[in-house]
């Protein structure tokens, strides 16, 4: 990516897929392809570091060509502790952040992202007009050090976190819809059968 901020990138897939029979939803096929690499499409054009947050499977995910970070636990403590992960491995003062099971969501939607994370914002996160998806942000990877206290606290909620700084929200209320994500064998069905995405 050109520009003087430089941005690494990280999709999560560390979750135990508990709703998706424990199966690990990033190899699940989608399409004909798996959902995993839909996020990394999505986010190549705009990072010039990519990784994969895994716990399970991390020769699988090795394949794709990017380099897999695991939490620093064993305790599949959720997205904070593949961020934090990743921040730890990221060499740029953005990390970008994109779930594994959402393959709705292309380049052009990821940048708003990046671009909405200015000087005076520290973590920039997708609002679709009534909620928060806060598993699609921008974040300054200098807040390692404050996600890490956080997480020896024993605290887990990621919403909780993101407003404990400043805070920005990007506007996607004219397309809610690509933050459908996949969490059962059946929404993975249904999916690919309305869905139009190629």
């Amino acid at each position: 990516m050109s520009g003087q901020n430089k941005v690494s990138g990280v999709v999560l897939a560390g979750g135990l897929g508990r709703r998706m029979q424990q199966r690990d939803k990033g190899l699940l096929l989608f399409n004909h392809r798996p959902l995993v690499s839909y996020a990394l499409a999505a986010m190549a054009p705009l990072v010039d570091e990519l990784l994969i947050s895994a716990n399970r499977n991390q020769a699988d995910y090795s394949q794709f060509g990017y380099p897999v970070v695991g939490d620093a636990s064993q305790a599949f403590d959720g997205p904070l502790a593949g961020i934090l992960a990743a921040m730890r491995t990221a060499h740029n003062p953005v990390l970008l952040v994109a779930p594994c099971d959402s393959p709705l969501v292309k380049a052009e939607h990821m940048q708003r992202l990046v671009l909405a994370l200015n000087d005076d914002a520290e973590i920039a996160v997708a609002f679709d007009g009534e909620r928060l998806h806060p598993v699609f942000a921008a974040l300054k990877t200098g807040l390692q050090a404050d996600l890490h206290d956080y997480l020896q606290s024993g605290e887990r909620k990621l919403q909780s976190w993101f407003y404990r700084h400043a805070l920005v929200k990007v506007d996607f209320s004219d397309v809610p819809q690509i933050f459908v994500n996949v969490n059962t064998p059946a929404e993975l069905r249904r999916l690919e059968e309305t869905s139009v995405y190629q």
